[in-house]
This record gives structure tokens, C-alpha cells and sequence, in this order.
């Protein structure tokens, strides 16, 4: 996948950048429990949640260059159940991820036609709070209105002048291994344009004379001639809505714009963030992480039926928490450690994750106002983010400290995703 913009964002802090991008690489596209074409379309239905075209529009490319179904593209009503089915967790995870149970897990691991199984719902769950959690940060670092009027973004072919999503981290040591396979995918996907192109347009063409037959046949057996005439005419009108947000299509300077509706990769698009402190008495309690966290439970279980994707988030984690922060630590008057967990707890708590032993008095003395406003917008509802926030929020602040935050939003709102997540796995185990 290519990501210039976010690259160009965390290239201000390359040790992470590396690190972040060889998790992105073995989530996507090494071998692992998930199809690679589920694995894009997973990513699809995550970041149309937080309505982000940016994110989409990268997917819905790479999935169809992983060979994925264009039908799957008309919204989630054609794809096969077993990923519909994930809609749910999807939803709760993006957006209220406390109110996930054992109960939600026992539903998609139960025994059917349609099961998913452990390891695969584990990749799933990765993948979904992986590509929240990066929503937040497209929306936080201006990505996404970066992408143009409105933010409809648009997928430039490759060339052999761009750089593939790994290659923005030569010399800060990323795998030369890992560079090397991404240079030949960018140059096959030089190739292999032109033809995905050109199958995109076939299979549009075939699929539309395969309705149209679909429904003459359908009139046929109705065995009235007029209204086999309406039913046509109507058949075409109801395809050429479906077909809105279908397929990315290719403009007159040949560039490959993404779906143009989100609204069909999401249902129950009014479910959003509530406030987790106003929770009905009755809901899921404050998740105590003295009781289940990630170093303790959530690494190894998540290592054992994902093989090595612990290692990689783990080393994301640290390699966030070890970013230098002295000078934005300087301005507020405290201790770099002091500062980053002041953030990381901050959102941790609108998630409903208490940690026993720290003194949240510190939040509201080391956050200053407009910083807590800006943090809980690109963490609970980051489409509600514009680059004015961004700009307003520590005018005082260098770019690339802006950048350490919205990267520290990015890891304690994936955290946060996984800790609800694996523990309902491991109740459920249980």
C-alpha cells in the first residue's frame, strides 16, 4: 500500500516510522491467517467507519490488486457473510469498545458454515483497531484534507518516480529484505495498471449485461410483457444506483479515483462515540488494567495465535513511549515521561481504562484546554477533525512535536481497541 502522505508525517520521527511500517507490511501483506483481498476489504469497512476516504481509496486499490471480487465493492450486502458478520465488532470497536463481550466473540467462532476461527478473528481484530487507530492519525495530521476539495482523494498510478509505502524509510534502517520486495511491487503495479484498468471496465461491462439477462429471465417467468419492459427499465435504474461507489474509475488524466460512497461499507452509521464516564450504571465497568494488560496478557495471546504480530506491536508501543519529548515537556513545565503519560492516560480514560496507580489531577494540570479538546476529537470522533484544529492547538509548537502527539493518539487508541478485544477473546476461552 502506498502511504506517502502518512510517511511524510512520521518521517518527522524515522525510528518510528520504521518501525510502523514494517507492522503495516507483515499485517498486509505476509502470510498469516486472512486472504489478502479480506485482509484490504477488512481495512475498507475500519476506515469507512471514521468516514476516511483517504484510507478507502488506498484499500479499495489493493484489494482489487490482490484479486479481490469487484462485486464486494458495491457495499457490505454483497460481500459473503463471514465478513459481514464482523460488522458488528467493527462498530463497537471503533467507536465503544467497552460494550465488547464474550458474547460477540462466542458469535463469530460458533460453529457454522460461516465460523471464523480463532487465529483469523485475532488478524481481523489487528487489522480493525490498526486501521481506527491510523484514521485518527490521517484526520489528526490533515492527510486526509490534503487529498483534495473535499476529500476525495485520488490514486495516482504507479511510476517508477514514486515511492512505494517502505521506500520513504531508506537509510533509517528498514530491512534492505523489506525494501527490496516493495521496490518490485511498485514496479509490478507499474505493470499492472493498464490491466487492472482495463479488468475493471470488463467486469463492469459483463456484470451489467449479466443483471440485464438476470432480469429479462426474471420478467420472463412473470410471463407479462409489459411489465417485463418496466421491470427492466427499473432493474437498470436500481443497478445504476448500486453501482454508485463501486469501482474506482479512471479520469482524463489517467488517474484512479477511489469510491465515491462510504455509506455502503457501514451500517448503523448514527452508533458513534459516547462519552464513556456517562455510560448507563448497568454497562461494562472501568476496564482496570492492573486486571488484564497488554504486557501481562494481551502480548502473549495476541503472539500465540498471530505468529510474531506481538513482537511487531510491541516494538511499536515502545518505540512510541521512547520518542524524544524534551522540548514539548520543557513548555509544559515537566518531565518527558511526565508529559507522554499525562496523553496516553488521557485517552486511555475516555476509553474507560483506569490505571490504579496514577493521580489523574495531573491530566487537567499538565493539558492545557484547547490540547484536550484537539486529543479527544482526532481520538473519539476524528472526522470531525480540520486542519484549523490542527493549526490552533500549540501555535507555539513545532510541526514534528504535533506530529508526536497525534502519533501518541495513534497507539493508545490501538492499545485501547486491543485490550477490550483480547480480553473478550480470553473470556471467551475461559
Amino acid at each position: 500500500g502506498r502511504l506517502e502522505a502518512v510517511t511524510q508525517q512520521m518521517g518527522y520521527h524515522p525510528q518510528y516510522l520504521d518501525s510502523f511500517l514494517k507492522m503495516q507490511h507483515y499485517l498486509m501483506h505476509m502470510d498469516g491467517p486472512l486472504p489478502f483481498d479480506c485482509r484490504h476489504y477488512i481495512a475498507i469497512m475500519a476506515a469507512a467507519r471514521h468516514q476516511c476516504r483517504y484510507l478507502v481509496n488506498l484499500h479499495v486499490l489493493q484489494f482489487l490488486r490482490a484479486g479481490g471480487d469487484p462485486q464486494w465493492l458495491r457495499g457490505l450486502e454483497f460481500i459473503p457473510p463471514k465478513l459481514r458478520n464482523l460488522n458488528e465488532i467493527n462498530k463497537i470497536l471503533a467507536h465503544r469498545p467497552w460494550l465488547i463481550t464474550k458474547e460477540h466473540i462466542e458469535k463469530l467462532l460458533k460453529i457454522s458454515e460461516w465460523s471464523w476461527s480463532l487465529a483469523e478473528l485475532v488478524h481481523a481484530v489487528v487489522l480493525l483497531a490498526h486501521c481506527h487507530a491510523l484514521a485518527s492519525f490521517v484526520f489528526g495530521c490533515g492527510c486526509e484534507q490534503d487529498e483534495g476539495l473535499g476529500g476525495r482523494g485520488s490514486l495516482k498510478p504507479l511510476s517508477l518516480g514514486n515511492q512505494c509505502f517502505c521506500e520513504a524509510t531508506a537509510g533509517n534502517s528498514c530491512s534492505q529484505e523489506l525494501l527490496r520486495i516493495n521496490r518490485k511491487r511498485s514496479l509490478d503495479s507499474c505493470m499492472e495498471l493498464d490491466s487492472l484498468r482495463e479488468r475493471m471496465q470488463r467486469i463492469q461491462v459483463e456484470t451489467e449485461g449479466r443483471e440485464e439477462m438476470r432480469l429479462l429471465q426474471q420478467d420472463r417467468e412473470e410471463g407479462e410483457g409489459q411489465g417485463a419492459e418496466v421491470g427492466v427499465q427499473g432493474g437498470a435504474e436500481r443497478h445504476s444506483d448500486l453501482s454508485v461507489g463501486l469501482f474506482p474509475l479512471a479520469d482524463p488524466d489517467g488517474e484512479v479515483t477511489g469510491a465515491t460512497n462510504l455509506a455502503c461499507y457501514t451500517q448503523d452509521p448514527d452508533f458513534g462515540y459516547q462519552d464513556f464516564a456517562r455510560r448507563d450504571e448497568d454497562q461494562t465497568q472501568v476496564f482496570r488494567v492492573q486486571d488484564y494488560s497488554w504486557e501481562d496478557h494481551g502480548f502473549s495471546l495476541v503472539n500465540r495465535l498471530y505468529s510474531d504480530i506481538g513482537h511487531l506491536l510491541d516494538e511499536k508501543f515502545r518505540m512510541v513511549d521512547g520518542l524524544q519529548s524534551s522540548a514539548m515537556a520543557k513548555r509544559q513545565g515537566c518531565e518527558p515521561s511526565v508529559f507522554k503519560r499525562g496523553i496516553w492516560n488521557y485517552i486511555h480514560c475516555m476509553f474507560g481504562i483506569r490505571y490504579d496507580d496514577y493521580d489523574y489531577a495531573e491530566v487537567n494540570q499538565l493539558l492545557e484546554r484547547m490540547l484536550k479538546v484537539y486529543i479527544k476529537t482526532v481520538t473519539c470522533y476524528p472526522e470531525k477533525t480540520n486542519s484549523e484544529m490542527f493549526d490552533r492547538f500549540w501555535k507555539q509548537f513545532k510541526h514534528s512535536e504535533k506530529v508526536h502527539v497525534n502519533l501518541l493518539i495513534l497507539e493508545a487508541r490501538m492499545q485501547a481497541e486491543l485490550l477490550y478485544a483480547l480480553q473478550a477473546i480470553t473470556q471467551y476461552m475461559i
